[in-house]
């Protein structure tokens, strides 16, 4: 059994560099002249060190040839001191100056990979669909992308570089230790073995740490959240929710610490114990070479190179086993990235810009939706027909899919049976851009963006956002423009707080900047607004929903509304339960019938009375 298992673990710890490849071709189109830089500056800084170490073992024989010899012989060694303080201190300069370029190129690459990998991760994350993010798995993934992954491509390539360069310098100093004795290269190798082995293991226990805990550090961030920014922090007051979620966060970070605590102690343990097996072969090295010396067998100088060249080529071998183990680790943490950027999304778009009947407006045909992993529809058989000029309402309880039908028509869901068209094309083979740009919605939980009020507004019609013109009838429509002009800086003010100079608005003030942005996309031949006046008054609501039907006169219009004085006003009504239809037809027609429609009219009615 444990023959097996070795194999298997070894063709483990080697599968994942497969990512070594990925991460170079990143940091390559990233920046291919620093990337050289980078690989001529290891190539200098693993030579020099051995060559440096052999000149000052020539130097200390030259000495000894001074201190020894007499007359011409003397004079000669005075001559080579002088020779290889001059080459060695040359080749010090060079070294440091490689170093120092090799550094100002990692420190500029750095910067450069950070933002290139965040711009891949945006990318992919704008080819999303809805669901994933309303997936905990899926956005799981993205929170470790996010976390590591923009700096570790960089640091496996200088690893990479590292230990080529330790490599490169083992060759040179074995070649001088060869000289000494075959069995030293042997020592010198096998050294740093044992602390390798237990750094590998523990490196791959902390990745696996780390990644099973993706959900609990998203806890943490989200109860900082709640506790630090303002859209939270009012009800965390005057519900005393503080010391709640501070105790929440601070048993997260326990639990944490504790695996985190003894992964280190145990790690600093048996690096320490395994560090010292390598600490003792140099002293024998030490000790073999300093004995040699003794029998005449090598000059004192040959005994300072050899001893030189065997710290060297531990400290080689000790920061070759680091790198191969960052590395690795390295590479887990990159197989994060790859997952996330490899995940294949289903194609989103079509190639059709245009239906073929034009003037039949919208259908539902059989639709159902399922959310994943839940056996119940949240909508089920709907069958709905919108004709261009119309205008729809949708009432219903919450939770009777009404929301739920407006991401299915504009492809934020794709139907689980049946099929939506606008204008005789089905939606999947419509070209996303176009059908969106065919389609203006405003959802209840709008958006409320930290921007000047133009481009809150201008936002809405994206073509346009720098068209004041058209951002000022669109405030007037949404009835914004009545409080925008008293703001300080009109429509340049910078709205939210969390910048300078930010401007907070009240709720309903903030309904009708959204409403704005509705009504900002004038060339959308489909408009809706799910529940758009929840926070403004019932008269402001009745001017708005007049600027509305004006608007909306030759186009299809769909209101989500809890207000029947709104919903009163549209063309054709339709009641949702359950995910299914119950009623459906003019609001008179539905009074008339004295179903559940108007069981929640007139009960309404009798709360204004």
């Amino acid at each position: 059994m444990e023959t097996q298992a070795t194999p298997n673990r070894i063709r483990r710890f080697l599968s994942v560099f497969q990512y070594s490849g990925v991460a170079l071709e990143i940091v390559w189109s990233t920046s291919a002249a620093l990337t050289i830089i980078m690989a001529l500056t290891t190539l200098i800084t693993g030579i020099l060190p051995a060559a440096i170490a052999s000149v000052g073992g020539l130097f200390v024989d030259a000495v000894s040839s001074v201190l020894r010899d007499s007359g011409t012989a003397a004079d000669q060694a005075r001559s080579d001191v002088l020779k290889y303080v001059l080459l060695e201190a040359g080749l010090v300069v060079l070294m440091t100056g490689a170093q120092k370029l090799n550094s100002v190129a990692q420190s500029i690459l750095r910067v450069l990979l950070g933002n290139k990998i965040n711009v891949m991760i945006l990318e992919k994350a704008l080819t999303l669909e809805l669901a994933h993010f309303e997936d905990a798995e899926y956005y799981d993934k993205l929170v470790r992308a996010r976390r590591e992954a923009s700096s570790r491509p960089l640091s496996l390539v200088i690893k990479t570089f590292d230990l080529s360069r330790d490599i490169i310098a083992l060759v040179t100093i074995g070649i001088w230790l060869f000289q000494f004795s075959p069995y030293a290269v042997l020592l010198l190798g096998l050294a740093g073995v044992p602390a390798f082995l237990a750094e590998a293991k523990f490196s791959g226990e902390a990745f696996r740490i780390h990644r099973r805990r993706s959900a609990e550090r998203r806890m943490q961030i989200y109860l900082e959240m709640v506790l630090t920014r303002e859209d939270g922090v009012k009800e965390v007051k005057l519900l005393q929710l503080g010391k709640l979620f501070l105790q929440r966060y601070i048993d997260i970070f326990l639990d944490i610490y504790k695996e985190d605590r003894n992964l280190v102690l145990r790690r600093g343990f048996w690096g320490y114990i395994l560090g010292l097996l390598a600490s003792a072969a140099f002293y024998f090295a030490y000790g073999w070479v300093g004995f040699a010396a003794i029998a005449g067998t090598i000059t004192i100088g040959q005994m300072t190179m050899y001893i030189a060249q065997f710290r060297l080529g531990q400290n080689a071998v000790t920061n070759s086993l680091t790198s191969i183990n960052g590395m690795y680790e390295d590479n887990l943490y990159l197989s994060n990235l790859t997952e996330y950027l490899s995940h294949k999304v289903p194609e989103q778009t079509g190639d059709k810009h245009v239906g073929p009947k034009p003037d039949d407006g919208v259908r539902f045909e059989n639709v159902s939706f399922y959310y994943p992993e839940n056996a119940i529809p949240a909508l089920k058989n709907i069958n709905l027909h919108i004709k261009p000029g119309e205008s729809l309402a949708i009432v219903g309880e919450n939770g009777s899919g009404k929301t739920t039908l407006i991401k299915l028509l504009t492809r934020l869901y794709a139907p689980s049976q049946g099929r939506i068209l606008i204008d005789g094309l089905e939606l999947s083979e419509w070209d996303i851009d176009s059908l969106r740009r065919k389609i203006g919605v405003i959802f209840q939980d709008f958006a409320r963006y930290q921007l000047i009020v133009g481009e809150n507004i201008g936002i809405g019609d994206v073509e346009d956002i720098d068209d004041e013109g058209r951002i000022s009838e669109a405030a007037r429509k949404g009835m914004a423009d009545v409080f925008v002009k008293d703001l300080p800086q009109a429509y340049n003010t910078q709205l939210g707080t969390w910048f300078k100079d930010g401007k907070e608005l009240s709720g309903g003030q903030w309904q009708k900047i959204a409403l704005s942005r509705a009504f900002m996309r004038s060339k959308a031949d489909v408009l809706i607004l799910d529940e758009p006046t929840a926070a403004i008054d019932a008269r402001a609501e009745a001017e708005i929903f007049a600027h509305f039907r004006e608007l909306t006169a030759n186009r299809i219009s769909i209101i989500i509304s809890h207000r029947f004085s709104t919903v009163r006003m549209a063309d054709h009504i339709i009641v949702l339960e359950k995910g299914e239809i119950l009623e459906q037809g003019s609001h008179a027609a539905l009074l008339a019938s004295g179903g559940q429609y108007s069981t929640l009219f007139n009960l309404q009615a009798k709360g204004y009375q």
